[in-house]
């Protein structure tokens, strides 16, 4: 039979790293024969503060985990702490900190920052914490476990001698368990445009394809985001040309890039046609691109910015063209 577990001398805590937001504030509406003080209703009663504007120069921090969205880095602090008391008889050394992510498609071990520290071999005192920190790319939807494995050396010094009297070597693990959400979802459909004909220095005749790929962005995120980059890597031979507003407004500035609220809809748009460059495609045949009756035609990448800065990065499968 076993006896109770005996507590460990050092705790760990798993702290996620994340962005503030504006504190919002709900101002009264102006009225110079109300009693009550306007300024009462502001997060901030102080004399920069706007006495009209909903959003108030003051920083929240975020109450609880918060949402993992696909495309964002997560990145969390892993603290482990010395919890024995000033007197106690323990020491301890070695202290190691292991992470690793459980996605639903594959285990990484995840590298920790800084790599090197010193309580790795000089030890920690009563009080002291041992921070690392990870960072993860998440790009599958779905359950996630981030995984955390603490060692640790204990030695018992005895009073009288000072000196050891006996030591171990102690492990614990804990798991900490969240669900990725879609931040974008993406809708895709390509149509058959009519082929060009063109000829090469010998008079030969070839139909170069051309295709018209749409594509629907919906935000799935609880707050705004900002679309800074939209480009579509198109397979050889074809190549693509931006039908967005990269292409309408040239010198369109970062602070006016398109803004989608939770739930909002965009379409975008490219032209898909095969390089006329590119002399193989008259005076040869064709690289097969076709697979199950489809053309391959490329890959979409979608780059964005949440509210308050956090980037975010996305990328499709390889899209393809109807069944001919």
């Amino acid at each position: 039979m076993e006896g109770p577990k005996e507590p460990h001398s050092i705790s760990l805590k798993v702290l996620r790293l994340s962005r503030p937001s504006l504190s919002q504030q709900h101002p009264l509406p102006q009225s110079s024969t109300s009693p009550i003080n306007i300024k009462a209703a502001l997060s901030l009663p102080a004399i920069e503060n706007d006495d009209v504007f909903s959003l108030a120069p003051v920083l929240t921090l975020p109450p609880a985990f918060g949402f993992a969205y696909v495309g964002e880095n997560f990145s969390c602090t892993l603290c482990a702490n010395n919890e024995l008391t000033d007197g106690a008889d323990q020491v301890i050394t070695s202290v190691k900190i292991m992470a690793e992510m459980q996605t639903p498609s594959q285990v990484v071990q995840l590298p920790l920052v800084p790599e090197h520290d010193g309580a790795l071999n000089s030890g920690m005192r009563t009080g002291d914490s041992l921070q690392k920190i990870i960072l993860f790319d998440l790009r599958e939807e779905g359950n996630h476990v981030l995984a955390v494995s603490v060692s640790y050396s204990e030695t018992n010094m005895s009073k009288t001698q000072n000196s050891a009297s006996s030591g171990r070597v102690r492990t614990f693990r804990k798991l900490y368990q969240f669900i990725a959400q879609p931040c974008l979802n993406v809708r895709t459909k390509a149509s058959d445009l009519p082929p060009v004909e063109v000829e090469d220095e010998k008079s030969q005749t070839a139909k170069l394809s051309r295709y018209a790929l749409e594509a629907q962005l919906e935000n799935l995120a609880d707050g705004p985001i900002t679309l800074e980059s939209l480009t579509l890597e198109a397979k050889s031979p074809f190549i693509s040309t931006s039908l967005n507003w990269d292409v309408l407004h040239p010198h369109l500035k970062q602070p006016n890039l398109p803004v989608l609220g939770p739930r909002e809809v965009t379409q975008v748009a490219f032209l898909i046609e095969e390089d006329k460059g590119d002399s193989q495609v008259v005076s040869a045949p064709r690289k097969e691109l076709t697979k199950d009756g489809r053309t391959i035609l490329g890959q979409l990448s979608i780059q964005w910015r949440g509210a308050m800065g956090d980037p975010g990065l996305l990328s499709t499968g390889w899209l393809t063209s109807r069944k001919h």
